[in-house]
């Protein structure tokens, strides 16, 4: 078979790799779901729901794992996205994020619960696969992306990073509210500084910012090799606060034990990972926010027709590199489905 359009097994093979969000790797607030539908050029909507549940307990200080002092944070993102394609190459799609967050963290010397919830940043996403290429034994895909997260969500909690302390000085909420020399009843003893941060809370971030990313497929029999990443380029947001630009990436090999024209499934070794810098706020640099993470896991991808596909992926961390301190994941699971009309 020669390169150009892909035969309808070939493309039922490929859609749940495009159908489950590259994006989900990322930091809850910037997670970015991008479906790309590439089952027989067929045009038409799509719709699909993606899901990431990160359960937040492991505390580290400058990528040294600590005794933890109690602190958590479960943070829920359901996407609900809507798209068309245009023809077999081009797609453009809107992302609207439905995020819970609850959490227990060291606020002004004590450990309180809390939560965070409602809309997040939507994102409007176009597609456009690049280059395809189809053998009797192999298929090749390449596809590139771009778009832009809109200041949607509510940033509220970022109002606390620069909040007024007593006496006319400013303290960053959760780290120096008491001396380590005078503390309340209620102070852990030697401890001052919270792990969860409101830029970790915040539902959104205020700012237009711009995302790429590019993803490609090669699969030769019933193996198989995924890869994708993203890249977000931040701007200034609300409380002066800016996100640092972060580059995301999600792959690995895999196998389809069950491969038909009427359905398919694969199982996956996924590697994932993400890098960021150090925030900033009204121009200066925040310590307790840059970020270099590997995670290793499972993934279990299924077709069924040319109409539904979907995945569902766990996530453990193996490299969690940090500055400061911060609570981060100890697992995440996401998945999603993806229905073509």
């Amino acid at each position: 078979m020669s390169s150009g359009r892909l035969s309808s097994a070939s493309r039922i093979v490929l859609g749940i790799l495009f159908a489950t969000p590259a994006g989900a790797v990322a930091c809850d607030v910037c997670a970015i779901y991008t479906a790309t539908e590439v089952s027989e050029g067929r045009t038409g909507f799509r719709a699909g729901i993606g899901g990431q549940w990160s359960h937040s307990t492991v505390e580290r200080m400058n990528g040294e794992e600590i005794p933890p002092f109690g602190e958590r944070l479960d943070s829920v993102i359901t996407q609900f996205f809507l798209g068309y394609q245009l023809n077999e190459r081009v797609g453009v799609q809107v992302n609207i994020p439905f995020i819970v967050r609850t959490f227990r963290r060291l606020e002004d010397g004590r450990l309180q619960d809390g939560d965070s919830i409602g809309a997040g940043d939507l994102s409007l996403i176009g597609n456009f696969l690049v280059f395809d290429r189809v053998t009797d034994r192999s298929v090749f895909l390449f596809s590139l992306l771009g778009g832009l997260k809109l200041p949607s969500g509510n940033p509220a909690f970022l109002g606390e990073e620069l909040a007024p302390g007593p006496a006319g000085t400013a303290f960053r909420r959760g780290r120096t509210a008491h001396s380590t020399d005078d503390h309340g009843p209620e102070d852990p003893p030697g401890r001052q500084e919270g792990g969860i941060h409101g830029h970790d809370l915040a539902l959104g971030s205020g700012s237009v910012d711009g995302i790429v990313g590019g993803s490609i497929y090669w699969s030769f029999d019933r193996f198989f090799v995924t890869a994708a990443m993203q890249y977000a380029a931040r701007r200034e947001g609300a409380f002066e606060y800016r996100y640092a630009n972060d580059l995301t990436w999600v792959g690995g090999p895999g196998w389809y034990p069950l491969l038909t024209h009427e359905y398919t499934l694969g199982v996956q070794g996924v590697l994932s990972g993400e890098t960021k810098g150090k925030d900033t706020q009204a121009g200066e640099r925040l310590d307790d926010t840059a970020l270099t993470s590997l995670y290793v896991g499972p993934g279990f991808r299924f077709t069924w027709g040319t109409q539904l596909s979907a995945e569902v992926v766990a996530d453990y961390p193996i490299i969690q590199h940090n500055t400061e301190l911060q609570t981060l994941p100890a697992f995440r699971l996401r998945g999603g489905f993806v229905w073509r009309f």
